[in-house]
């Protein structure tokens, strides 16, 4: 299982990062987690430089991407040099976008009619391009998912893990990084906003 994690400058370390330690939680031979990167480098929202460990090429034939957010998505959204490198496919690929990373895959028609989470900043110009934003902090519909509000990402890696893995193997991710004495409750909640859409994924196979 290869998971790639779209990285741009100008990236928000929260979204990016946490889903990489909450992936990163699977240890088994195979699985690989990767920040895949236009450059060799890219620099933070808040001036943390990143070395990337994969390429959009390798991102294009991963297993799963999630394409993370940042400051500078929208000018991202609209390079024409970008959008026809990423050859996303959700028929083959897990695809999943964290905040204004759902501008990106609406740019790419990868939400089609389907409905999106995103953050507040980002929803005017994912509703501009033409999809409908839920006020809620994760959804998934088939082999796309979509998470809203950074501290939404682990969600999304929730959801990529149960997806491939199972729900116990999910569970236990999140169980490790939730805070100590909240773990029960904030595994339940997580669960909650997952499992519809796992349901509704195994319906459909």
């Amino acid at each position: 299982m290869h998971i790639a994690i779209l990285t741009f400058d100008g990236f928000n370390e929260l979204d990016s990062l946490i889903a990489l330690g909450v992936l990163n939680r699977i240890k088994k031979p195979g699985w690989r987690v990767a920040l895949a990167a236009p450059t060799e480098t890219v620099q933070s929202m808040n001036g943390v430089t990143l070395h990337a460990t994969a390429s959009l090429a390798d991102a294009c034939s991963a297993d799963a991407v999630i394409v993370g957010s940042g400051i500078r998505t929208r000018e991202i959204a609209a390079d024409p040099a970008i959008l026809s490198a990423l050859r996303l496919d959700p028929e083959r690929q897990l695809i999943g976008a964290q905040c204004s990373g759902t501008l990106l895959l609406a740019r790419l028609g990868i939400l089609g009619d389907v409905p999106a989470c995103t953050d507040l900043t980002t929803k005017p110009w994912v509703q501009e391009a033409g999809v409908r934003v839920l006020d809620q902090p994760f959804y998934a519909h088939g082999n796309v998912a979509t998470a809203g509000g950074c501290l939404a990402s682990p969600y999304l890696a929730a959801w990529m893990i149960a997806r491939s893995e199972g729900l116990d193997a999910a569970a236990a991710a999140l169980h490790y990084v939730a805070p100590v004495g909240e773990k029960e409750a904030y595994v339940a909640q997580a669960l909650r906003n997952l499992t519809p859409y796992l349901e509704s994924a195994k319906a459909t196979e």
